[in-house]
């Protein structure tokens, strides 16, 4: 606007006449006021005026003394007075009055509240006299003239002071500080105007100059905005005093006003960035008023056509909500605001009054969701069309478009629902979903039409992305609330005929990784250290390079069950044919590095190949769990029986794990054939030596210990514990094999027992080394049947001729233990040892049950009693009983004194050998049996653990021990240590004892039984 029209228009506004201006005062209401009345009460009234400075004065100056009333005597003739409130003290009016004023310089606002009082009888004061504060109150009553008010309190306000509109409680104030507490009273002030000149308004009501003038304040103060961000309704402080200015000026209803703002600002909304939280307040506003005020016919028809404007506006908005309201932190609160204002408006009485009709907000939203979806896709399907025919073209234009449905799928699983559903209780995820589902499955039988027939590699290669996102979309119906049938719950079958080509391009690309991968292996550790790796690089490049198999079977997720299981077993035949294939191909690696290198450095990559053929087989046997076995055996369980699922996959599996086996224990064969050849030459080396070496037993063995220990250190450190323990099991057996095949072969020769001496000593090692505290391999393994042997055989071969005896007689006495039965009679004893006397006392007392050895039936028996072993009784001659005639159950009761140490009767194997004879004249008497006595078990002969004869358990006067033992007979050529003793055959002592006990087998009765 130029100067001259603003000067122009200016002069207009001063030529026209001066409206009147008024002051209109509600008394809404009063608490706390003073009781006048002697009932403890007020009877309150008000009266209120305007006045000038210059009529108070006048009014103040009229009186012939003070007054506490203004406005009570003045004479003018302005004076306004509310109703009579009886008998209380928070008086209630909402009574309005309007004063004219002429200037508002020096006029002030006077409000006094009088209680008012009537003329009544003495009887009835005295029945109000309650108190003492009310016999105080009618002796003042008394005092004053009948018939005058008492003041309760004032309020006086200047006009200039006061805003366009007040709202607020007031202090009533008192004339004096007799009583300065007297209450508030409610007041609602408005300054508003009469007889405005309407000439240059002609023609238009005030609402719609309200109008104009808002939109013109508004658009000017969103012109001036320096920033970007949405209008939040603010005005200068100049727009709103005149908008309030002028609203009371010619009294526009605050629902008028907030109409008006509703209209202005709904329309400005299509238009312009407006923050919607202005909407919203607007509509509360409205609905407020609408239970407060009746609008006129014009304003309703407006309202009810800016409501439903604005309903179909949002909708539209709704529609275009990803173009519009992008899915970033900024943008979705003012989609959720519009919603929201979209379920405020159908929420009002206004709306549901002036549109009749049947308005389902929700079913709206829906409607324009599934419209807009559709076009967006039908947009975007434009925007990716394929600039060619080619069928590689056409895919990839499908594969975009997919693309970018899952990408908006996920924006409205991720960001839109929530929106939605907190606002208007829409599940958009499942209408966008299902409506997608259809347009996609269209889309998707259309272009796979177009290429049956003419599959091939590439093109089902770039398939497989399609099919991939397909996958993915029908993954996300697990996230709908309501399930039902989908159009692409089957898409799978359009790609049945690109599954092989997906298989085999799989499967060729693994196999040429692999291949690559072995190439440029050089068979080293991978890292070395704390924590060492032992296999080298191309068995983790295998494993990377099979991951991609399990991942597609992951990927493809085949829903019909019976083609899962066959897709299934194809795949793991493919892993199986890879990892064999990897053998081969690295047996020939192997071969190609090690035809001119050193000999340990060939050592050290045969340790990497066993390495990475133990990491392979360990990928092996992760790859049920990786491939999800048991989750396919239970969908399959109905279609593929439990009998052909195991014949089929795990024969698979097991036949690829069995041909590992095989290269390992070939690979370990090798590394083992080494040791076990420099084994065998260290043992047999132990038997050239003379036969009285001038080296001890630990010297000898020396060299084979320090020799295993570098050379098991070395194993260690370059297999795997895996790998080392299956080398230590086979190398441990050829050990014992080598040892048992040199011991036994040497048994002739002279000098075998410090020779066996030397063996068992390397033996009990070999077993430590192996052992390793643990950490090898365990006891049960080591503890075999030929080393149970071959330890034996050492221990035998080991002892002197005397220990050996000891040990003969050791196990008699365990023969005797075990013996049950009388098969060859039995003989009684009562044997005592005097400890004083160094004295073994024996008694026979009888023999029973004996064999018959003469003719007539009968026998001549005795018995004779001898100390063994010889060695350790050397002056001890046997004892015999006499002969007793014809008798099979003899009675002897005689006793033999033995003059024996303690300390013999303590000796390894020391016993009493008890032998029954049938004497015979002519001949040689007949063997009817023995018997063997520990000489430990016999009473107060202390046992091993007892250290001397104050212990607990010797008795000295213990009573005599009467002991009944059965007879044996010694089966022939039984005995392994009668064998051996008989190898020795410069040793005198022990072939008389070989004799000796020879002689008694042939005697025995055993010797003639089958």
């Amino acid at each position: 606007m130029t100067d001259a029209e603003h000067s122009s228009l200016l002069q207009k506004v001063q030529d026209t006449e001066s409206p009147v201006y008024c002051l209109m005062a509600t008394i809404k209401e009063a608490k706390g006021i003073l009781g006048k009345d002697v009932s403890g009460f007020s009877d309150p009234y008000c009266l209120l005026t305007v006045m000038v400075d210059e009529e108070q004065r006048r009014s103040t100056q009229a009186k012939s003394k003070p007054c506490k009333s203004v406005v009570k005597n003045a004479n003018l003739d302005g004076i306004y007075q509310t109703d009579i409130k009886k008998q209380t003290l928070n008086p209630i009016w909402n009574q309005t009055f309007i004063m004219e004023f002429a200037d508002m310089a020096g006029a002030n606002f006077h409000l006094e509240m009088w209680d008012k009082d009537e003329e009544v009888s003495l009887s009835q004061k005295l029945e109000e006299i309650k108190t003492l504060d009310s016999l105080r109150r009618m002796i003042k009553d008394a005092k004053k003239e009948k018939g005058t008010d008492d003041f309760l309190g004032r309020i006086s306000l200047k006009l200039q002071d006061l805003h366009c509109t007040e709202d607020c409680w007031y202090n009533l104030e008192p004339r004096t500080e007799t009583y300065p507490d007297r209450g508030q009273c409610h007041l609602n002030l408005k300054f508003i105007h009469k007889s405005r000149d309407g000439t240059l308004s002609a023609g238009r009501s005030a609402y719609i100059n309200y109008c104009g003038i808002l939109q013109q304040f508004v658009q000017a103060y969103i012109s001036k905005q320096q920033s970007s961000a949405p209008w939040k309704g603010e005005l200068c402080g100049e727009a709103q005093v005149l908008l309030e200015q002028y609203a009371t000026q010619n009294d526009l209803s605050p629902f008028l006003q907030d109409l008006a703002k509703w209209v202005a600002y709904s329309k400005l909304y299509q238009s312009l960035e407006v923050d919607s939280s202005v909407l919203l307040q607007q509509l509360t506003s409205i609905e407020y008023h609408w239970h407060q005020q009746e609008l006129p016919y014009q304003q309703k028809q407006e309202l009810g056509d800016s409501l439903h404007g604005f309903l179909q506006y949002g909708l539209c908005l709704v529609s275009k909500y990803r173009d519009i309201f992008h899915p970033t932190p900024s943008s979705t609160p003012k989609l959720h605001t519009l919603l929201r204002i979209l379920v405020q408006i159908c929420k009002t009485q206004a709306f549901q009054k002036l549109n009749p009709a049947q308005f389902e907000l929700q079913e709206e939203v829906i409607d324009a969701v599934q419209s807009g979806t559709e076009d967006w896709f039908l947009v975007k399907k434009g925007l990716h069309q394929p600039m060619t025919k080619e069928l590689s073209e056409i895919v990839s234009a499908l594969s975009r478009l997919i693309n970018e449905v899952q990408e908006d799928i996920k924006h409205n699983k991720d960001v839109y629902n929530r929106v939605f559903a907190s606002a208007v209780q829409v599940d958009v995820f499942t209408v966008v979903y299902r409506k997608f589902d259809s347009l996609l499955a269209k889309e998707v039988r259309e272009t796979m039409s177009v290429m049956e027939g003419q599959m091939e590699q590439p093109l089902a290669k770039n398939l497989f992305p399609v099919y991939l996102s397909l996958q993915k979309i029908h993954k996300d119906k697990a996230f709908l609330q309501k399930r039902g049938v989908l159009e692409l719950t089957n898409f799978h079958e359009e790609f049945r005929e690109a599954l092989p080509y997906w298989l085999h391009q799989a499967f060729s690309t693994t196999q040429d990784r692999v291949e690559r991968a072995v190439q440029v292996d050089q068979l080293q550790p991978l890292q070395s250290g704390a924590v060492p790796i032992k296999h080298s690089s191309s068995a983790v490049d295998l494993v990377s390079c099979v991951q991609p198999i399990c991942q597609l079977w992951e990927q493809l997720s085949w829903p019909d069950p019976e083609e899962a299981f066959m897709l299934m077993v194809k795949l793991t035949e493919d892993v199986c044919k890879i990892v064999v294939n990897y053998c081969k191909i690295l047996k020939e690696r192997v071969r190609v590095l090690t035809e001119n290198s050193e000999y340990g450095s060939a050592i050290n990559m045969l340790c990497v190949v066993v390495n990475d053929l133990e990491y392979l087989r360990s990928v092996l046997t992760r790859l049920p769990s990786q491939l999800n076995w048991v989750g396919l055996k239970e969908r399959t369980q109905h279609v593929i029986g439990e009998r052909q699922f195991h014949n089929t996959l795990h024969s698979q599996l097991q036949q690829a794990q069995d041909i590992l086996n095989k290269e390992i224990r070939s690979a370990l064969h090798t590394l083992g054939k080494r040791l076990n050849t420099d084994i065998e030459t260290h043992v047999r080396s132990m038997s050239t030596r003379k036969r009285f070496p001038s080296k001890s037993t630990e010297d000898v063995a020396a060299p084979l210990m320090r020799y295993l220990e570098k050379e098991l250190q070395y194993m260690n450190e370059n297999l795997v514990q895996e790998n080392f323990n299956s080398l230590l099991t086979p190398l441990w057996n050829n050990s014992v094999t080598i040892l048992y095949q040199v011991a036994t072969q040497t048994q002739h020769q002279e000098g075998l027992m410090v020779y066996c001496q030397r063996l068992s000593y390397t033996l009990q090692c070999l077993e430590q080394c192996f052992h390793a505290e643990g950490n090898g391999l365990p006891l049960s393994t080591l503890h075999s049947v030929e080393y149970k042997m071959l330890k034996a055989h050492l221990t035998h071969n080991s002892l002197s001729s005397f220990q050996l005896i000891e040990k003969f007689f050791d196990k008699k006495l365990t023969d005797q233990n075990v013996f049950r039965g009388e098969k060859y009679g039995a003989v009684t004893l009562r044997v005592s040892y005097n400890r004083s006397e160094q004295k073994l006392r024996v008694e026979v007392l009888n023999a029973v049950n004996l064999l018959p050895m003469d003719s007539n039936g009968f026998s001549d028996p005795y018995v004779q009693l001898c100390l063994e072993p010889n060695h350790i009784f050397p002056e001890v001659e046997p004892r015999c009983t006499q002969i007793k005639s014809c008798d099979l159950n003899p009675l002897f009761e005689e006793v033999f004194d033995f003059m024996i140490s303690l300390e013999q009767c303590r000796s390894p194997g020391a016993c009493l050998v008890v032998t029954v004879l049938d004497h015979d004249t002519l001949r040689t008497d007949d063997f009817e049996g023995e018997a063997f006595l520990g000489l430990k078990n016999i009473p107060n002969v202390p046992r091993a653990k007892e250290d001397n004869e104050d212990s607990e358990n010797f008795q000295p006067d213990a009573e005599p021990a009467q002991i009944r033992l059965s007879l044996m007979h010694p089966k022939p050529n039984e005995d392994n240590i009668l064998k051996l003793l008989e190898t020795r055959k410069g040793e005198r002592e022990a072939q008389m004892f070989v004799k000796k006990r020879r002689l008694r087998e042939k005697q025995s009765q055993e010797n003639n039984q089958p």
